[in-house]
């Protein structure tokens, strides 16, 4: 192993690899982190996210022993010591020495996350949701609720960061009450000073009755909901900027892709829900029969599947799109985001590729149906 065991002790305060070469990440950091137990959390760089991996100390021996050859720099941060390698032309590594001023590290979970929606901010979403106290301190038990918010707020926020535009136009589709709305809201107004324009969308009238007077006690002008099915309602026919529809039922989600794409929707983020139709509708395929045998299993072949051609068919549409893993607020299996930014030239390409699976595998998909008709 190119970094000595014994240099990982109790000063160790972080392990930077750097300037890859074919490796899975631009960078890797690892630092120690008290938990319940002491563990170490590899934060891995690629094309602006961050992957993380929590590992035992004998894991991060192997971890290392896989990862560190790849990177050209290696430099293990100590308290009060620096040690460096680097990678000379014969393929080994020089190690250096020297002194530093660095504190031994606390080794506090997420001690250097800073999140968009802080502790302590008075965002009253927050606190009818019970995430916060009434004073705006988090609730102990609602800490995972808290991370995951601020975890959407962040996929938001990649997309629109830089963007010039002084307001915007927001479609939420199956918004049901879990206020995500409202924190939608508040980041763009409150946070970015940006003028949106949001209308939700929920089947329920009871729903939408009581979201609509907590956005009114909130004082949020421009944020409504609608009771619309989107499968068949007229909706808002104008250009909008985004759309958003998280555990919208089944093909409810394909309905608002088809919506996004002939609005010119510049954004959407969707996590699915219940895909029902491909799972009901398949009936072999070749090469997947094997994974169409156990119901379990099928069921979620059938939603990676949905997923894939949902991409693919949005690629076509001219979206760069992306598929992440997103811890849902239920606490539910259905964890992958959609998220797909319109600038691409559009194309046919993938829809071939649909079609041929659609063929094989017996199976019907509403958004092919939707973008072809």
């Amino acid at each position: 192993m190119i970094v000595a065991r014994e240099e990982i002790d109790e000063t160790l305060v972080k392990i930077t690899l750097s300037d890859g070469e074919g490796a899975e990440y631009q960078k890797i950091v690892i630092r120690p982190v008290q938990g319940k137990t002491l563990f170490y959390q590899a934060e891995g760089y690629r094309n602006n996210q961050v992957f993380h991996t929590n590992l035992s100390l004998e894991e991060l021996f192997c971890y290392l022993e896989e990862k560190a050859k790849k990177y050209r720099q290696i430099l293990v941060t100590k308290a009060g010591k620096t040690i460096s390698y680097a990678r000379n032309a014969s393929g080994s590594y020089r190690r250096r020495e020297s002194e530093n001023d660095v504190s031994p590290s606390k080794k506090t979970h997420n001690r250097e996350k800073k999140y968009l929606l802080p502790e302590g901010e008075k965002i009253p979403a927050l606190v009818d949701l019970g995430v916060f106290t009434k004073d705006y301190r988090i609730v102990k038990a609602k800490y995972d609720k808290f991370k995951q918010i601020n975890r959407f707020v962040e996929l938001v926020d990649d997309a629109f960061r830089d963007t010039q535009k002084t307001s915007l136009t927001i479609l939420d589709f199956g918004c049901g009450k879990s206020y995500l709305t409202f924190i939608l809201y508040y980041y763009f107004t409150v946070k970015r000073g940006i003028a949106v324009k949001v209308i939700g969308y929920d089947l329920k009238a009871d729903v939408v009755k009581h979201c609509n007077e907590v956005a009114k006690r909130y004082g949020y002008q421009n944020l409504q909901f609608v009771v619309a099915d989107v499968t068949k309602d007229v909706l808002f026919d104008e250009p909008i900027d985004m759309v958003v529809t998280l555990h919208a039922c089944d093909t409810a989600t394909d309905y608002a892709f088809a919506y996004a794409v002939r609005h010119g929707a510049k954004d959407i983020f969707s996590v699915p829900c219940c895909q029902h139709e491909v799972n009901l509708s398949i009936h072999g395929g070749g090469e997947l029969d094997s994974l169409l045998k156990y119901g379990i299993v099928k069921e979620r072949v059938c939603a990676l599947l949905t997923d894939t051609v949902c991409a693919l068919l949005l690629e076509d549409e001219g979206y760069a799109v992306d598929l992440v893993e997103f811890v849902d607020f239920e606490h539910s299996p259905k964890n992958v985001m959609i998220r797909a930014g319109r600038g691409k030239v559009p194309s046919t390409r993938n829809r071939k590729i649909v079609e041929e699976l659609m063929k094989k595998c017996g199976f019907e998909q509403t958004l092919y149906r939707l973008l072809t008709e």
